[in-house]
């Protein structure tokens, strides 16, 4: 697991890099003339990189690694019942031993002897809980492993979906960006020509104070959207990890 987490890291390195060499060739972005989703990454790269720099989905990852060591850990403790065990000791030792002989008395005789004493031997035990418990507990990790996966693609999915959506919010908002622009542009105009109408006493001061309530609200309203498109953008960089460095331009003219 440990080792395809590094190669989704190269190739998402290697993509960044090849995107950031096609971002520094790339123009002005206008926001008001230019469509975004033609200067962003494909939406694919986009949820690639979010995968890789979301520690939502690290931890899920890392989660069923420790799963799966704790199966295979699981599954060899079996083997704390098998071993070798050896003892030696070096010391003074007495002896006894005796001499009989047939018709005779038996004679006793000591004797103290530095000596090394060792032994070595195998063991094997079958305790009985270990037994019966045995299959409860690598039923029980692999239920764990199994938990752990459903959680790393249940994150996956969650942080794909709030990808493909703030994407979208992000091309929505630059599209509603464009059409209150070009609305408010529509009331600037008509503002200039009520102006030249009130002041040759064309149009009475009512209608110039509505039109000028217009054009108020129209103002309003761009720079609403054009705070909502930044916040929107802003935070699609910060799912995804990464800058797209367009450079924008947001004049309004």
């Amino acid at each position: 697991m440990i080792h395809r987490f590094q190669i989704l890291i190269l190739i998402f390195v290697l993509l960044i890099i090849r995107f950031q060499a096609s971002a520094q060739e790339t123009k002005e972005f206008d926001l008001l003339k230019d469509d975004i989703e033609l200067m962003l990454p494909p939406l694919e790269t986009i949820i690639d990189s979010a995968l890789v720099h979301n520690p939502n989905v690290r931890f899920r990852d890392l989660q069923i690694d420790v799963n799966g060591y704790k199966l295979k850990a699981d599954r060899s403790q079996w083997t704390r019942n098998l071993g070798i065990q050896a003892d030696a000791r070096y010391g003074t030792f007495d002896n006894f031993s005796t001499n009989t002989a047939e018709g005779q008395n038996p004679a006793l005789f000591a004797t103290k002897t530095n000596q090394l004493n060792y032994g070595a031997g195998t063991f094997l035990k079958f305790p009985l809980f270990d037994i019966v418990n045995r299959k409860n507990e690598i039923r029980l990790a692999k239920a764990e492993l199994e938990q752990a996966k459903s959680f790393s693609q249940a994150q996956r999915n969650e942080l794909r979906q709030a990808v493909i959506k703030q994407y979208n919010d992000v091309i929505l908002k630059q599209r509603l960006l464009k059409i209150k622009s070009k609305y408010s542009e529509t009331t600037r105009i008509n503002l200039e020509m009520v102006e030249k109408e009130f002041l040759n006493g064309i149009i009475s001061v009512t209608e110039y104070a509505r039109i000028t309530g217009i054009f108020s609200t129209s103002e309003a309203d761009f720079e609403s959207s054009r705070m909502d498109f930044r916040t929107a953008y802003m935070i699609l960089e910060e799912i995804v990890g990464i800058k797209f460095n367009l450079t924008k331009k947001l004049s309004h003219k």
